[in-house]
């Protein structure tokens, strides 16, 4: 269990300063000693909780040496934790001891694996190893490594349990919007719902997982921290991490990581310096790892993979410090590179002339942090592609600035590029692509046609012949647009002339944010709906010259909100084929750091993360509200997800640092 984690670990206590002619061991001992003193008062004696404070191991195992020692040093005086007063030495070996104990107090290295066999319903043993335990569930890992989810019933017998419906990656399918077939959750019953059970991350920052679900095994994740839990009843089976990338620049180091994808036996991972990771579903150990680019000149990494065929896919963020944008494929069962696709064209290569020099191009950004779709019929894998750089000064950047803010068509197996379309032309307003490619099959002026659909960040909805690349729709879905008045038939922009403030400052809207942004889209194939958390703001826009430098940002510029106006946020479903609104949720003012999604399902809901901290539920025909849960969030960073485990749906949110899920009450067995 956790091979590589324990070896790090006896690392990072064999390399710490030692006295003179003491042994490894008389200097554990006297790390013991000083933990006794200075922390099993409040953290209990083997650091995993006690009367007065929360498990260390489990929150400060991803620090390094230095960010610990600087946390013990200062205390948390917030929080009742008061400083440690030692000498240097003793507290080198200090965290030396406190790097011998187990990551997580449940995987205590020194302690004996609790081996058990136990008789299930039908009389089958079933030998293994016990992970977690409670009163009425048990998870155990078998001689064969598979984990076991059972149930206690009466005279010590065990029922096994798993999920019936899994979501195995991050929009629950490739097709890139988020949509259930269960129907056990239903208009007539969904006041019924309620929370079942709930898991802290426990995490400082932006927790935005989606929960990811397979074989009754649930996965989330923050910046460097994979957990897997029982899905039926939110117990951690096993945990995963390792220490921040110290000096990374980027969003990651906020915390932002949007999940897993799972394949068979593997989990994927993206770390905050944009290495993919391979993870054994059985115990968290890691298979294999490659480094997708160099976390030096500013790539990191918050999205979740995409899985299909033999292939994982990775991207990276880093588009505000001027990267310069790809797309990799790796094989999954070795983590080597199958191909990469390059967001902005090397200079001389077909799109480079959209681009005014090689030094432009070479920090021109196109960042891919968001994961794409995938169609498998045609074998075609599309991807959103992030903001030209610098994101708000274009003067060192003329022209149409490709492949940014477009959507890229490549082919799954080689990654060329089939076609693309840029929503976006020369964006000096940080209108990245990045907002859900939903793949929808309907029919088109009467005939069936393959389509893809975006609600674009800049205030417009369009509809895209997924095949060819052609331009179907094109409309406005806010009601206050300033920038464009309208897409041509040459599929771009029909500019205005942007308002100009006495201080130099554009007026635009939609704002910085965007119209809508990243997180999740929903839509019902019956009445061929689009549904969409949609931001009603504008900003001031000022933008400077600005030097690229590695880890630094190359936004060039600021935005700001516009005194005495109010941003609004609602929930709109809209008609794929006219790009009308049909119906409109409203929810209030919204502060700008609030990122809603939204989940349909078959049985006519869409449920949604409401703007001011509550998760409702409501009828996607009419739009009234049926059920709401106030989890009091003051910024949504999550997104809802669906699934069934043990004949019972399940819908889970990551509200806050906090994962719950919701069902309908229990039937009696």
């Amino acid at each position: 269990m956790f091979r590589s984690t324990l070896r790090s670990l006896v690392a990072s206590v064999m390399v710490m300063p030692c006295f003179a002619n003491i042994t490894h061991a008389q200097t554990l001992e006297q790390g013991h000693q000083l933990f006794d003193l200075t922390c099993a008062r409040c953290h209990g004696g083997d650091g995993n909780g006690g009367e007065y404070g929360p498990s260390i191991v489990a929150a400060y195992s991803a620090l390094t040496d230095e960010a610990l020692a600087a946390y013990l040093r200062k205390g948390n005086p917030e929080k009742g934790m008061p400083p440690v007063t030692v000498a240097d030495a003793e507290l080198s070996t200090l965290i030396g001891y406190m790097r011998s104990m187990a990551p997580f107090g449940a995987f205590n290295p020194a302690a004996r694996e609790d081996r058990r066999t136990l008789t299930l319903a039908d009389g089958t043993k079933l030998t293994g190893v016990v992970t977690g335990e409670g009163y009425a569930d048990l998870q155990l890992r078998d001689d064969s490594g598979r984990i076991r989810l059972l149930r206690r019933l009466p005279q010590d017998r065990f029922r096994e349990v798993t999920s019936t419906a899994d979501w195995p990656t991050y929009n629950g399918a490739t097709r890139g919007y988020r949509h259930t077939d269960l129907t056990q959750i239903d208009k007539s019953n969904v006041h019924q719902l309620g929370p079942v059970w709930t898991f802290n991350l426990n995490a400082p920052g932006m927790v935005q997982t989606t929960p990811v679900v397979a074989n009754g095994v649930m996965y989330v994740t923050y910046r460097n921290s994979v957990w897997a839990l029982d899905a039926g009843s939110g117990r951690q089976i096993w945990h995963w991490s390792r220490p921040f990338t110290e000096g990374l620049a980027g969003n990651a180091t906020f915390g932002a990581n949007r999940g897993v994808a799972v394949a068979g036996n593997r989990v994927f991972f993206l770390t905050d310096n944009a290495h993919l990771i391979a993870l054994s579903t059985a115990d968290g150990s890691e298979l294999w790892e490659t480094p997708m680019a160099d976390w030096t000149q500013s790539y990191n990494s918050t999205n979740a993979p995409l899985v299909f065929n033999d292939l994982v896919i990775g991207g990276h963020a880093g588009g505000d410090e001027g990267v310069r944008g790809f797309i990799a494929a790796y094989r999954q069962d070795t983590g080597k590179e199958a191909w990469r696709f390059w967001t902005i064209p090397a200079w001389g290569e077909p799109g480079s002339e959209t681009w005014p020099s090689a030094e432009a191009i070479a920090h021109g950004a196109g960042a891919t942090w968001m994961p794409g779709s995938f169609d498998p019929e045609l074998n075609v894998l599309y991807w959103p592609v992030g903001n030209p750089g610098p994101d708000l000064y274009g003067e060192n950047r003329d022209g149409d600035n490709l492949y940014t803010d477009s959507v890229v068509a490549l082919n799954a197996k080689t990654g060329e590029l089939l076609w693309h379309y840029q929503f976006t032309p020369h964006d000096t307003h940080d209108w990245d692509a990045q907002e859900p490619i939903a793949l929808i099959d309907a029919e088109w002026n009467g005939k069936p046609r393959k389509l893809l659909v975006q609600a674009n960040r800049n205030g417009f909805f369009y509809v895209l012949d997924r095949v060819s690349g052609e331009l179907l729709l094109a409309k406005p879905f806010l009601k206050n647009q300033n920038w464009a008045e309208g897409i041509g038939a040459d599929g771009r922009p029909i500019l205005k002339e942007l308002p100009v403030t006495e201080t130099g400052e554009q007026y635009v809207c939609p704002g910085l944010i965007g119209g809508t942004n990243w997180y999740s889209t929903g839509y019902i194939a019956q009445t061929q709906t689009y549904y969409v958390q949609v931001l009603e703001a504008c900003n001031l826009f000022s933008a400077r010259e600005q030097t690229w430098r590695p880890l630094q940002s190359y936004m060039s510029g600021v935005a700001r909100g516009v005194p005495g106006e109010t941003s609004v946020r609602s929930l709109r479903a809209i008609d794929i084929h006219t790009g009308d609104t049909k119906l409109e949720i409203a929810q209030g003012p919204s502060p700008f750091n609030t990122f809603p999604g939204v989940l349909t399902t078959a049985s006519g809901l869409v449920m949604f993360d409401e703007n001011s901290g509550s998760f409702m539920a409501a009828d996607a025909a009419t739009g009234e509200v049926l059920w709401q849960f106030q989890a009091n969030v003051r910024s949504w960073r999550g997104s809802p997800m669906a699934y069934e485990f043990d004949g019972r749906q399940y819908i889970a949110v990551a509200a806050g640092d906090t994962i719950t899920a919701f069902a309908l009450p229990a039937p009696r067995r």
